[in-house]
């Protein structure tokens, strides 16, 4: 680093403070460790990719609670950290909903885990419902909400998400062939 070129601190704290330059500066600079991180963390270098995304998005909000008590570049591996954590609990909770639907439009037992093309068809026909199936579907089986409770967080009666889920089970059970 030439003497021209501000110290990491004084680059944090003129980013925190609005300067772009700065921000520019300190992403240009911890990119590749923040990438890098998340290749090692994930196994995945289009996870990486993704994650060092995500991460420089949020860094422009968690920037201002960055607090000096540990070096900018420890603060910014707890970022990186947390990010691929988030990611892995995404996914997991994303394969548990996945599993549960099979077993709600009859593809597959209870615990059953078997046919990766019956899983494949399902996220793929739930990729092509109407949104507002689709997030009644996640809400009831993928965070296993009632009816009641999913009604009033979509902001629609108890009756319209029994009939949404009704309509699933048939969409995706094959009695009609088109979910849009």
């Amino acid at each position: 680093m030439s003497d021209l070129e501000p110290q990491p601190e004084a680059l944090v704290y003129a980013a925190i403070g609005g300067d772009r330059r700065a921000f520019e500066t300190l992403l240009r600079r911890h990119y590749d460790r923040i990438h890098a991180l998340a290749w090692q963390l994930t196994g995945s270098r289009t996870d990486a990719d993704d994650i060092a995304q995500e991460v420089c998005c949020t860094l422009v909000e968690k920037l201002h609670s960055f607090r000096g008590d540990a070096k900018f570049t420890t603060w910014l591996c707890g970022i990186v950290y947390n990010a691929c954590r988030d990611m892995r609990r995404r996914r997991r909770s994303f394969r548990g909903m996945m599993e549960r639907l099979t077993v709600v439009v009859g593809l597959a037992n209870p615990t059953d885990g078997r046919d990766l093309f019956d899983a494949a068809w399902l996220r793929s026909a739930i990729a092509r419902l109407k949104p507002a199936y689709r997030d009644t579907a996640i809400l009831i089986v993928g965070q296993q909400l009632s009816h009641a409770e999913a009604a009033l967080l979509l902001g629609v009666s108890e009756s319209t998400v029994a009939w949404r889920m009704h309509e699933i089970r048939r969409l995706l059970s094959g009695d009609e062939q088109e979910g849009n």
